[in-house]
């Protein structure tokens, strides 16, 4: 495993646990040449479910793809990672419970947006302004209204 911090690939198991679901296992790692400590998941290498992109292309579900956008919403909020990973596992295991095995990125933002909006209003607004595509001022201030309204309710 090629460490994070700098990039040597060598390293020692420190700690291996089963996950919570019993679908991962988690092993605490650390580097021999830099001594950092870093942790990886080892996943069963299932039949992948596949994202449907708003222009039909059909790519890999990328859980990290979904936590690196949740990421930039929340940057300079007080938003914490393990509510992120909270959030991002509870879509992938909508995502593995459905019987079909493609889904469309419009149902993943609802999901993420959905939560968001619970979680923090600014987040949920700056992932809105990207998911929903707004094409003016005019769309993103009736969206600020709406969250302001249901605010005050």
């Amino acid at each position: 495993m090629r460490c994070p911090f700098c990039a040597h690939i060598e390293d020692k198991v420190i700690d291996s646990r089963e996950s919570r679901e019993g679908d991962a296992i988690r092993r605490r790692r650390q580097c021999l040449k830099c001594e950092k400590r870093f942790t990886t998941y080892e996943r069963i290498d299932e039949i992948p479910y596949m994202v449907i992109k708003k222009d039909g292309r059909r790519e890999k579900f990328d859980r990290q793809k979904v936590l690196s956008g949740l990421l930039k919403a929340c940057e300079k909020r007080p938003v914490s990672m393990g509510k992120l990973a909270e959030l991002v596992d509870d879509v992938e295991n909508r995502i593995t419970e459905a019987p079909e095995r493609e889904i469309s990125t419009t149902e993943i933002g609802e999901m993420l947006v959905k939560h968001l909006k619970d979680i923090d209003k600014i987040a949920y607004v700056r992932f809105a302004s990207v998911y929903h595509d707004f094409q003016d001022v005019e769309a993103f201030f009736n969206e600020l209204k709406d969250v302001l309204q249901k605010k005050r309710s």
